[in-house]
């Protein structure tokens, strides 16, 4: 077996990412359901989950941070395709890298601002409303997320017209 490049340890280590966030938010559309089902029963019973509204705000967060990696991987976004129809190999070429590099600013910049936010909540404790459990995490996995995203977008960039990773497993 031979050792990975440094480019291939680099693209590993990013799908190694992705599928681990994908996992969490997989499990965090799981946990959603399931409180919201259990909510749904106990209330029948006079028993509704304490928190719910807390864990499906958490827990919705979590799942929908955790699936841009993937989605943007697997190119399973939307794209405009009316318009890029219309235009020639050239012109697609340089509006899809031009799109990419803006998506990369941007899943930056988020990325930054989530960090900031997630300090801020961590400062002032803040907390959710029933359950009181510590908020500052939340932005900080979706720093992590975007962060990733920004990741896939530069090897999208790098490699153009390759997929990354395959949508089937």
């Amino acid at each position: 077996m031979r050792p990975l490049s440094g480019t291939s340890a680099r693209t590993g280590i990013l799908r190694t990412l992705i599928r681990a966030m994908s996992v969490v938010g997989s499990l965090a559309v799981v946990g959603l359901v399931g409180v919201t089902v259990a909510d749904v029963i106990g209330r029948q019973f006079g028993l509704p989950v304490k928190g719910a509204y807390d864990l499906v705000r958490v827990l919705g967060a979590v799942a929908i941070a955790c699936a841009l990696p993937l989605t943007k991987a697997v190119k399973g976004h939307i794209a405009i395709e009316y318009f890029f129809q219309k235009m020639d190999r050239r012109g697609r070429a340089v509006v899809d890298t031009l799109m990419r590099l803006v998506l990369l600013v941007l899943f930056g910049l988020l990325a930054v601002q989530f960090v900031r936010q997630g300090l801020l909540f961590r400062d002032s404790g803040e907390v959710t409303t029933t359950l009181h459990m510590p908020m500052f995490w939340v932005p900080w996995l979706m720093a992590l997320a975007c962060a990733v995203t920004a990741g896939v977008t530069l090897w999208h960039v790098l490699h153009p017209g390759r997929s990354m990773m395959s949508s089937r497993r």
